[in-house]
C-alpha cells in the first residue's frame, strides 16, 4: 500500500462511488457528467488513473470481469470511507477561484452589449436545464445534492441579473 496525498479529484472518485456502492471508470464519467461536473471541472483521463492510484493506496478494491471487456469495478474500502468522512467532516476556508471567460473579455475592453446577449441566453439555457433536473429529481435525492442544485439555480439568476446590467448601461 502506497501512501498518496489526496486531491479534490481523489475525494470526486471517493464521494461518487460512496454514493452508488460501485463504478467502473466509466460510470464515473457519467456519474461526473450529471453532477459535479456542473461546477467542479475535471479531465476524463483522470476518472481512468485516479481509481487505479486510490487502489494502490488502499482507498478502494478493485474487481475485473473475467469475460467480455474485463472492465475494472471499484468499491470503496474501510480506509477509503474513513478518508471521505474526514474531509467531509473540515468545512474548507478559502472561496473559489472565479475563472469566467466572458469577465475576461469585458475587462479587456469587448463590446459589452454584444457580450451581455451572449451571456444571458448562455445562463439563461443553464437555468432552463438546472430546472429541468430538480423537476426529474427522484423525491429521495440527497440533500446535499438537493442544495448544490439550489446553489446553482441562484448562481444563474445572478449571472443573469448581472448581465441585463452589463446590457442595459
Amino acid at each position: 500500500m502506497q501512501d498518496v496525498r489526496l486531491t479534490p479529484t481523489s475525494y470526486v472518485v471517493l464521494g461518487l462511488i460512496d454514493q452508488v456502492g460501485q463504478a467502473t471508470p466509466y460510470d464515473l464519467k457519467r456519474l461526473v457528467s450529471i453532477s459535479v461536473g456542473y461546477f467542479w471541472s475535471l479531465q476524463h483521463a483522470q476518472l481512468y488513473s485516479e481509481p487505479e492510484r486510490l487502489t494502490r493506496a488502499g482507498y478502494l478494491t478493485e474487481e475485473r470481469e473475467e469475460g467480455g471487456r474485463r472492465r475494472k469495478r471499484y468499491a470503496l474500502t474501510e480506509r477509503g470511507r474513513e478518508a471521505l468522512a474526514a474531509w467531509r467532516a473540515q468545512p474548507p476556508d478559502d472561496l473559489a477561484e472565479l475563472r469566467e471567460p466572458a469577465l475576461l473579455k469585458l475587462f479587456f475592453g469587448a463590446d459589452r452589449k454584444e457580450l451581455a446577449t451572449a451571456q444571458l441566453e448562455a445562463h439563461r439555457r443553464r437555468l432552463a436545464e438546472y430546472e429541468a433536473v430538480r423537476e426529474q429529481m427522484p423525491p429521495r435525492t440527497p440533500e446535499g445534492s438537493r442544495l448544490t442544485l439550489e446553489a446553482g439555480i441562484r448562481h444563474e439568476h445572478t449571472w443573469i441579473a448581472f448581465w441585463r446590467e452589463v446590457a442595459g448601461g
